[in-house]
C-alpha cells in the first residue's frame, strides 16, 4: 500500500495528469507484485468502460452544447429575465434561474458557467451590476448543475459505486434547489446594500418569452418525466435529450446550426475522451484495491478509531473541500470514492446521502481557488482577472457551505424524494 501511495503522490506532485498518475502508479506495481500483469491492467481498464450507464455522459454533454448553439439557452435566459427581472437584483436572479433550468438539461457545471458568461455577463454589466458581482453570480450558479439532475457528477458517482443513478438524480433535487435559494439570499442582500437597479414587470413580455422558451422548457420535463415514469434509463434519457436538441436545431435553426454541428460534435468527443480515459484509469486503480482487500482494511481501521457517523462525514467533507483546492471535481471523484465509500458503508452512512454530500463538496470546489474550473471558465470568457471572479464568488461559497452542513445534519433532505420514488413504484 505504501509503494502504491508513494508512487501515486510522486506522479501527482510531478505534474502528471490524474489519470496517468492512477494508471502509472498501479502499473509500476507489476514490477513488484506477481498478482499483477499488464494484460490484467488492460482488462481492468476496458472492463470498467463497458458499463452501459456511462454512455449517458456524452449524450448529456452533447445535449448541453447543442442547446447553447441553437439559442435554447438564450431563450431560457430571456424568459427568466422577464419573470424575475423586476425585483431588486432581478437580472442576477434571472441568471440564477436560467442556470437552474439549464442545469436540468446539461448536467455540466463548467459548460453552463461558460455559456452564461457569454449570454448574461455583458447584460449584467450594462445594467449597472459591478463586474465582480456579475462574475461571481455566474461562476456560483454554474455549480448548481452538479446537483440538479441530470448531473454528470452523480452519474460518475453512481457508476463508480454501482448505485442507482435515478435515485441519485432525485436525491439531488432538493439540495440543488437549496443551493439556488441560498444564492438568491446573497443576491438580494448585496442588491439592497449597493442599491442595484430593477427592471419593469411586463406580463406581455413574460408570455412572449415563455412561448419562445417553451421548446427549451420541455426538455427537462421529458428527461425527468421519463426517468420518474420508468420510460427511460439514464442513458436513454441522455439520448433523448441529445436527439431533441439535434432535431430542434436542424428544423428551426438549419442555416446557422449546420455550420456549428461538426465543431460541437468534436468538442463533445474531446471532453468525453478525457472523462472516459480517467474512468478507465479508475478501473485499474479500483481493481487493485479490491483484490488486495484494502477497502476492508481501511474500514476496519476507521472503525477502530471510534468515529461516529457524523464525525466521519465532517472529516470527509473537510478533506474533499481541501482536495478541491488542488484537484478538479472529476479527479477527486475517481481518486477518493473507491477508498472512502466502503468505509462510509461500514459506519452506517446512507450511500445516497453520501453521494449528494460528495456532489455538494465538488460544487463548492468549482469556485475554490486555485483550481476551481468555474473561476477560470468565467475569467476566460469575460476577460476578467481570476481574482475578480474569486471576489464575487466568495459570498456564494460561504452560503453553499451552509447548505452542505444542513444537508449533512438532515439526511432526509436528500433521501425523501428517492424514498417517495420507491414507494410510488410499488403501489
Amino acid at each position: 500500500m505504501g509503494a502504491l501511495g508513494g508512487s501515486l503522490f510522486t506522479l501527482l506532485f510531478a505534474g502528471a495528469p490524474i489519470g496517468i498518475a492512477l494508471a502509472g502508479a498501479t502499473a509500476l506495481l507489476v514490477l513488484f507484485d506477481d498478482f499483477l500483469t499488464y494484460s490484467t491492467l488492460f482488462e481492468a481498464f476496458f472492463s470498467f468502460l463497458t458499463k452501459y450507464t456511462l454512455v449517458a455522459i456524452p449524450f448529456f454533454i452533447y445535449a448541453g452544447f447543442l442547446m447553447e448553439k441553437t439559442g435554447l439557452v438564450a431563450s431560457l435566459f430571456k424568459f427568466a429575465d422577464a419573470l424575475v427581472g423586476w425585483v431588486p437584483g432581478g437580472f442576477a436572479y434571472a441568471t440564477l434561474l436560467a442556470a437552474v433550468l439549464f442545469g436540468a438539461i446539461s448536467g455540466s457545471s463548467t459548460a453552463m458557467a461558460a455559456a452564461m458568461s457569454v449570454i448574461a455577463y455583458p447584460e449584467l454589466v450594462k445594467r449597472g451590476y459591478p463586474k465582480w458581482m456579475a462574475a461571481g453570480v455566474i461562476a456560483s450558479a454554474g455549480g448548481i448543475a452538479l446537483l440538479i439532475p441530470p448531473s454528470i457528477t452523480l452519474i460518475l458517482f453512481g457508476v463508480i459505486t454501482e448505485m442507482s443513478i435515478v435515485d441519485l438524480f432525485f436525491a439531488g433535487i432538493i439540495p440543488g434547489l437549496m443551493l439556488a435559494m441560498s444564492d438568491a439570499v446573497i443576491i438580494i442582500s448585496v442588491s439592497l446594500f449597493i442599491k442595484l437597479p430593477r427592471g419593469k414587470f411586463d406580463l406581455c413580455e413574460v408570455w412572449r418569452s415563455f412561448k419562445a422558451a417553451l421548446p427549451a422548457l420541455l426538455m427537462p420535463i421529458i428527461i425527468l418525466g421519463g426517468l420518474y415514469g420508468g420510460v427511460f434509463t439514464p442513458t436513454e434519457a441522455g439520448a433523448a435529450a441529445a436527439s431533441y436538441a439535434l432535431f430542434y436545431g436542424l428544423i428551426f435553426k438549419r442555416k446557422t446550426f449546420t455550420k456549428e454541428l461538426m465543431p460541437t460534435t468534436l468538442r463533445t468527443m474531446n471532453l468525453t475522451a478525457v472523462v472516459f480515459f480517467l474512468l478507465g484509469c479508475v478501473g485499474i486503480f479500483q481493481f487493485y484495491l479490491a483484490n488486495m482487500g484494502w477497502p476492508q482494511m481501511i474500514a476496519e481501521w476507521a472503525g477502530e478509531l471510534g468515529l461516529t457517523r457524523i464525525g466521519f462525514l465532517f472529516a470527509l467533507m473537510g478533506s474533499l473541500l481541501f482536495l478541491s483546492m488542488f484537484l478538479t471535481g472529476v479527479a477527486i471523484l475517481v481518486l477518493t470514492v473507491p477508498i472512502y465509500f466502503p468505509v462510509a458503508l461500514a459506519l452506517g452512512v446512507d450511500p445516497i446521502h453520501l453521494g449528494i454530500l460528495t456532489a455538494l463538496c465538488i460544487e463548492i470546489g468549482s469556485v475554490i481557488p486555485p483550481v476551481g474550473l468555474n473561476l477560470f471558465a468565467v475569467s476566460g470568457v469575460t476577460g476578467l482577472p481570476v481574482t475578480t471572479v474569486i471576489k464575487g464568488s466568495f459570498p456564494f461559497c460561504i452560503s453553499d457551505t451552509v447548505v452542505l452542513i444542513i444537508v449533512l445534519l438532515f439526511p432526509a433532505l436528500a433521501l425523501t424524494l428517492p424514498e417517495l420514488l420507491v414507494v410510488s413504484h410499488f403501489k
